[in-house]
């Protein structure tokens, strides 16, 4: 039996970490190497993975079955040549997210301790073995000044969404998986005066602004007898009577929107959410097919978004680099439409030019919203 193995075993046996890394050590090699290794098994993603996740320049771990291994370190997805035991992975992560996966429950979505963010997948819903996706928390806090000099926003972007901030708009932040939606809110909602209470609904803890005075609202999801599951439309009716300054749901993907556009509509200003769509200009038909599954009728959505939101900021991902693409503006009459009103230079992209919107977006900024 190896040393890991045998530490490992006598911390699921209930000895500390400590105790059983000296009994398992025995002078055959240094103590701190064995703890790591130890602690990779036991409360991480094993010694093939964790060192990936432990790198500050790795965002994702993509495993793709046994031995197809693939990382991104904020540069594109490359191949790594690691071997692993991606079913075994599979079982024991979700495990430590405090999730049920086997063959009756195949799929899993969940937290690891660290703050990592793991899904999986296990055959037959999946070819091969398990498939398993982690993303990793950031440790470093990005803030509204890294965001500038980065190239993510132009100081143009940076002046227009500090002033949405102060005059209170309302707003969605729309793009792809990893485009930077999330890195964008906290990075804004730090410029929300101290004084103001940001009452947070998510998935699970994504967005940690620094901002003095925040509530974290996550949602839950149903035991193995299929009850107790508390979701994010619930969560928002219930932070809407938390006297939020600031209500900012983390993502609307479901019958939520119709909660979320309630609470725009209803004296809570202020607020942000984020969606997945292709442009700005793409969000209103985003809108209408989540509202479908709220039950809402198009025309209701479209008269709730015109209501209670006020622009749309659409973050994409080129080449590797994220970045703030467009800021749209929300049209208030007729057809719910989202017209450019300032847009990145298709080639010098640390420029920005006015859209057709722009009038519109300069006049509501003028007008305090």
């Amino acid at each position: 039996m190896s040393v890991v193995d045998h530490a490992r075993e006598r911390i699921l046996a209930g000895a500390d970490v400590t105790s059983a890394v000296r009994e398992a050590t025995a002078n055959r090699e240094p103590p701190w190497q064995a703890l790591i290794q130890v602690l990779a098994e036991v409360h991480g993603a094993g010694q093939a993975i964790q060192p990936l996740l432990d790198d500050p320049a790795v965002t994702d771990v993509l495993i793709n079955g046994d031995d197809d291994v693939w990382i991104d370190a904020g540069k594109g997805l490359r191949k790594v040549l690691n071997t692993v035991d991606a079913r075994a992975l599979a079982l024991r992560l979700a495990t430590l997210a405090g999730k049920r996966l086997d063959n009756a429950a195949p799929i899993v979505d969940g937290r690891l301790p660290d703050g990592t963010r793991l899904h999986a997948v296990l055959p037959p819903l999946v070819h091969g073995s398990a498939h398993i996706s982690l993303r990793r928390q950031a440790r470093h806090r990005i803030g509204w000044e890294e965001l500038r000099s980065s190239g993510f926003l132009t100081p143009e972007f940076a002046e227009v969404i500090d002033q949405l901030i102060r005059t209170r708009a309302n707003l969605l932040v729309s793009g792809a998986g990893g485009a930077g939606k999330t890195t964008l809110v906290a990075a804004a909602l730090g410029r929300v005066p101290p004084q103001e209470r940001i009452v947070i609904i998510e998935e699970a803890v994504e967005l940690m602004p620094a901002h003095p005075h925040l509530v974290h609202l996550q949602s839950r999801t149903a035991n193995v007898q299929g009850v107790g599951g508390i979701g994010l439309a619930s969560l928002v009716r219930a932070a809407m009577r938390m006297r939020p300054d600031r209500l900012v749901l983390g993502e609307c993907r479901g019958e939520e929107v119709r909660e979320m556009l309630s609470g725009f509509n209803t004296g809570h200003d202020g607020g942000w959410a984020t969606i997945h769509a292709n442009t700005a200009e793409d969000v209103p038909a985003r809108l209408v097919a989540l509202g479908a599954l709220a039950h809402m009728e198009p025309r209701t959505v479209e008269l709730q978004a015109q209501a209670g939101l006020d622009a749309v900021i659409h973050v994409q991902r080129r080449r590797g680099i994220r970045e703030v693409d467009h800021i749209g503006v929300v049209s208030k009459t007729g057809p719910l439409v989202v017209r450019p009103a300032l847009t990145r230079h298709p080639k010098a992209r640390e420029e920005t030019a006015a859209g057709p919107g722009w009038a519109d977006l300069a006049r509501k900024l003028d007008q305090g919203i």
